[in-house]
């Protein structure tokens, strides 16, 4: 079995199992969401696997760790949402071409994307008509370029126990894009 960071064995052979995304997907489902019972959480790939429970950054990740490990680059897309609404991250693939997502979520509509999408826009847009809240209000606004966790030099934070907040506020001060023009707001 390969090295990857600092992965104890059995991390490895768990990570080693997971090597489409279909099978990280799989993976995620089983695991119960992470309702933060005892406030804010954002755990590393390394504390998902032990304390099996993981929202939806902790999930993608992960995924992103997984795709990493198999040799894919680890991907990371923000979706951004108006303040009465929840964000939602998801670790991105691709497979012959074209973008595919991978989701934690407690929300069935926010779920995997199959790889069948052109670009980042075109798969983030799969997620509009899904973010609406009871009144029928569209919340989803904006979404951040392709976030790649290899710019993060320090690698401690796969296999660290504290809480990745300095990836979190990264991939929050990345590059987004807006979904809808203010004028499209107002409408």
């Amino acid at each position: 079995m390969k090295k990857f960071f600092d992965f104890t064995p059995n991390e490895l052979n768990v990570l080693a199992r997971l090597d489409s995304s279909q099978k990280i997907q799989t993976f995620l489902d089983k695991l119960p969401v992470n309702f933060e019972t005892q406030g804010d959480t954002c755990y590393s790939p390394r504390k998902v696997l032990r304390l099996k429970t993981a929202h939806c950054m902790e999930g993608a990740l992960l995924a992103a760790t997984a795709l990493w490990y198999h040799g894919q680059p680890p991907l990371l897309l923000d979706l951004v949402t108006t303040k009465n609404d929840d964000d939602h991250v998801v670790a991105l693939f691709r497979a012959h071409g074209r973008w595919g997502s991978i989701s934690k979520t407690n929300h069935g509509v926010l779920r995997y994307r199959e790889p069948v999408y052109k670009s980042v826009r075109e798969l983030a847009m799969s997620y509009f008509h899904e973010y609406f809240k009871d009144s029928g209000q569209k919340t989803l606004r904006k979404f951040s370029v392709a976030f790649d966790l290899r710019k993060i030099k320090d690698r401690s934070w796969l296999t660290s126990e504290e809480d990745l907040w300095q990836i979190n506020n990264a991939l929050d001060d990345s590059r987004h894009y807006p979904i809808l023009s203010p004028r499209q707001i107002t409408q």
